[in-house]
């Protein structure tokens, strides 16, 4: 289509939905900036954005908590005696689905460092103590340990961002894709949404060639999965379950065959990892039971008589916490995109400050308070969609080091402290001397590579230190 056609078919489109604003400088941008803007526009279903503004930007969706709400029951990491034999062919069964090349890894990585002071994506932040290894050679170095356990292929996709794909697309081949082969490893970038002013509803600019976009969420990952052409391409190659990370924790178990074995064993669609909360109010979301469907309810929507509530123990009720790991089966993905009525999961209001400019003036605004709507999925809100689902309990100290920005409990620092320590953990298991000072804590710098070990046993048969000195610095 010429590009007179295009403008002619936005403006129609944007005419329907009281939008036409957006295109208030076309005619001063010079070609490139008509086809960006245009692009831009094509990408959006503005007959669904126009039912958004009107229930999450003039209205305010307001949660509602059932009153018929349980605790999520999970699988302890730790096995009580009487459920080892099923944790032992539930490792077997994950182990031989890896074997057989039916698991891919799939990595949600559309956001940038910002937060971190690092000028690229959150992928290429890096990482380690020592070698300062970025976050993606964590995950393609576990890839490659996993693929020489086993004797296998594993598949890896990236879902990347518009604001973020090229520079992914650079690290990737300035690292030659971090060791793996490049036909194994495929990148797409997700949808995104445009930020509506909360007063008017109407879209904001960025720039007169630019529409002020943002990721549609996590949740939009099951959606790019299925556009991309990525489901298509898991089951051209015989990939029947998906293991779900997302960018950010550098020990994360990229492939778990324990948690795979219990999702397929109990033939569940849809998965999840939880952490113990390490107090009631902690900011992870709770997992729940509400009408017989397993539920993910946000730490800030939970009430503080329900969130503070304890056992005769002691222990909270309401224990799970959400770290976004996830399984899933590829069909179940494949069926959330072609219900007849349309993709599942809802969108949710988040209040943000976005930069704009005036449509009227051309002036641009750069706001100190929240002015606009954001629309966002969350990934979680596909589990109650699912006729099964479990829950697998796992260890902060061993797979919860998360980056998120430099000065929250999630920083480069304290991922940094965690990853010593379960290294210094792994070594001690196998005997070997590691200082520590008076409060416990290692007191030296030990990082263990992916391709050396993804869980402690890989050590078994590795020739190791007898003793790693104090204040030393030691890569495995």
């Amino acid at each position: 289509m010429m590009i007179d056609e295009r403008y002619k078919a936005a403006r129609a489109v944007l005419d329907g939905v009281s939008q036409q604003h957006a295109l208030k400088f076309y005619h001063t941008l010079d070609l490139e900036g008509r086809q960006q803007l245009l692009g831009q526009i094509e990408t959006i279903d503005w007959r669904q954005l126009r039912r958004l503004i009107r229930t999450h930007v003039r209205e305010v969706p307001k949660f509602e908590l059932p009153g018929n709400v349980e605790p999520a029951p999970w699988y302890a990491n730790k096995p009580e005696p009487a459920d080892q034999p099923k944790y032992r062919q539930a490792r077997q069964l994950g182990e031989q689905l890896v074997r057989e090349g039916k698991v891919a890894a799939f990595t949600v990585a559309g956001g940038q460092g910002t937060r971190l002071g690092w000028d690229g994506p959150k992928g290429s932040f890096p990482a380690t103590p020592i070698r300062k290894a970025p976050l993606f050679q964590c995950f393609a170095e576990y890839i490659l340990k996993t693929q020489q356990k086993y004797d296998t292929l594993v598949p890896w996709y990236v879902m990347t961002s518009p604001a973020n794909d090229a520079e992914t697309w650079t690290c990737f081949d300035s690292h030659d894709f971090f060791g793996l082969d490049r036909g194994q490893v495929m990148l797409f970038p997700q949808a995104m949404m445009p930020a509506v002013d909360m007063q008017s509803g109407k879209v904001l600019l960025a720039g007169p060639d630019s529409l002020a976009l943002s990721p549609n969420g996590h949740g939009g990952s099951l959606k790019a999965l299925y556009a991309s052409g990525a489901i298509a391409d898991m089951q051209k190659r015989g990939i029947e379950q998906i293991s779900y990370i997302q960018v950010d924790n550098p020990i994360v178990r990229v492939i778990d065959p324990q948690f795979i074995g219990l999702h397929a064993m109990d033939g569940a669609q849809m998965s999840s990892k939880m952490l113990p909360k390490a107090y009631p109010k902690e900011r992870l979301g709770n997992f729940c039971i509400i009408d017989g469907k397993m539920t993910v309810i946000e730490y800030s929507d939970l009430p503080d008589e329900l969130a503070e509530q304890r056992l005769p123990d002691g222990q909270l009720r309401f224990l799970a916490g959400s770290i976004a790991i996830h399984a899933l089966r590829v069909d179940f993905v494949e069926w959330l995109n072609t219900r007849p009525d349309g993709f599942a999961l809802p969108f949710h209001r988040a209040e943000k400050k976005v930069p704009y400019i005036d449509t009227d003036t051309g002036e641009r605004h750069d706001p100190d308070r929240p002015n606009a709507v954001k629309l966002e999925m969350f990934v979680f809100d596909a589990l109650p969609f699912c006729d099964k689902s479990i829950i697998y309990e796992t260890d902060r100290a061993d797979e919860f080091g998360p980056i998120k920005d430099t000065d929250s409990l999630d920083s480069p620092a304290t991922s940094r402290a965690t990853q010593i320590e379960r290294a210094g953990h792994w070594l001690e298991l196998h005997g070997v001397k590691v200082p520590r000072n008076k409060r416990g804590r290692v007191d030296a710098v030990i990082e263990i590579s992916q391709l050396t070990a993804i869980e402690s046993k890989d050590l078994d048969g590795v020739e190791l230190p007898n003793e790693i000195e104090r204040g030393s610095e030691v890569v495995l």
